[in-house]
């Protein structure tokens, strides 16, 4: 029997490696798409074909309990949530309702309908926060510091809590940064590979950069979407911290991407302290040893192939005009 999978946030990063994931599968795979998203759908590019879109409102708890009813999923994905996070600051309060509500309105969904539904709950390394210990594993203690950070914990006790209390096949990942060409531009790792392109083909002369001694545990999108999956096809609903393990700190970002071009990045890089973040991390980095040890998963594509070819595609897309070419002469990235 062919599984239908529900994805909420198909359109996102995650949402396209997931359904390419899916469909290799074999799957059915259904978008959950609020009507004011459906501009996005072309970000599916040629998976826009293959999978379907249920079109529903994520805050109405009737309407999702109807496609809960009508559609009967073996699996839902639940990765609802603003692409950014410095953005929940500006809409705390629609912060968490996109990502707390939504996921407790889907559990509930499954409750009222009475399936076996397994349901996988797209968690944060962004939970751990202010932390005080290194690496982070499944048992670190969580210390948010933002709200999109708080929601994503919210709605992480609430998916434990649906499992504990109604025995629910509920889990969640813990993904720290994992990045892809589909990024889009405000992430630095796409930022870094659009001014490398740009630079490269003449298009621009520098790059102003910020702190480059943050650091971050960077991976594939399409390696961890692959542990999403695993986790739902476990024995037991549990949680996991997925990342690489590895600390890269913003200069050896921007130094591989220039290198795979030929570029030496010390001749276009230029220090504005107007880009710091306020809130920025510098011990976030995973323990991912549980899923090693459970799911046999591990990431397969190296921080150098990553960026490789985030700076490839975005020459190739500048060549082809699929985005826009840069006039001016610098490029401003946080």
């Amino acid at each position: 029997m062919t599984k239908t999978a529900l994805i909420t946030g198909i359109t996102g990063q995650d949402g396209y490696y997931l359904s390419h994931l899916l469909l290799n599968q074999g799957y059915r795979v259904v978008g959950l798409v609020s009507p004011h998203r459906q501009p996005n759908l072309a970000k599916l590019g040629n998976l826009a074909n293959q999978v379907e879109i249920y079109n529903v409102d994520l805050r109405d708890p009737l309407a999702l309990v109807n496609a809960v009813e009508q559609l009967l999923p073996q699996e839902i994905y639940n990765l609802a949530a603003p692409s950014f996070v410095p953005d929940s600051w500006k809409d705390p309060l629609g912060t968490l309702d996109l990502i707390t509500g939504t996921a407790t309105r889907l559990l509930d969904a499954i409750r009222q309908v009475g399936l076996a539904t397994r349901f996988y709950q797209a968690s944060s390394s962004e939970m751990f926060g202010d932390v005080l210990s290194s690496p982070q594993d499944e048992e670190t203690t969580f210390r948010p510091k933002n709200p999109y950070a708080a929601a994503k914990l919210h709605a992480h006790w609430t998916m434990v809590h649906h499992r504990q209390r109604y025995g629910l096949f509920a889990c969640s990942g813990i993904l720290y940064n994992h990045e892809s060409p589909l990024r889009p531009p405000q992430f630095v790792t796409r930022k870094v590979s659009l001014a490398v392109a740009s630079i490269k083909l003449g298009l621009a002369q520098t790059l102003e950069m910020g702190n480059l001694d943050a650091k971050r545990d960077w991976g594939f999108a399409g390696d961890y979407v692959k542990a999403m999956w695993l986790m739902l096809q476990a024995n037991e609903a549990e949680e996991y911290v997925i990342g690489t393990g590895k600390l890269r700190s913003v200069k050896e970002l921007i130094s591989i991407a220039f290198e795979s071009v030929g570029l030496n990045w010390e001749n276009h890089v230029v220090i504005n302290t107007d880009l710091l973040r306020q809130d920025e991390h510098f011990q976030l980095v995973a323990n991912p040893s549980k899923a090693k040890r459970n799911l046999g998963w591990e990431p397969e594509v190296s921080f150098e192939t990553l960026l490789e070819k985030m700076v490839q595609t975005d020459i190739e897309r500048l060549q082809n005009g699929s985005i826009a070419q840069v006039s001016e002469k610098k490029l401003l990235v946080e």
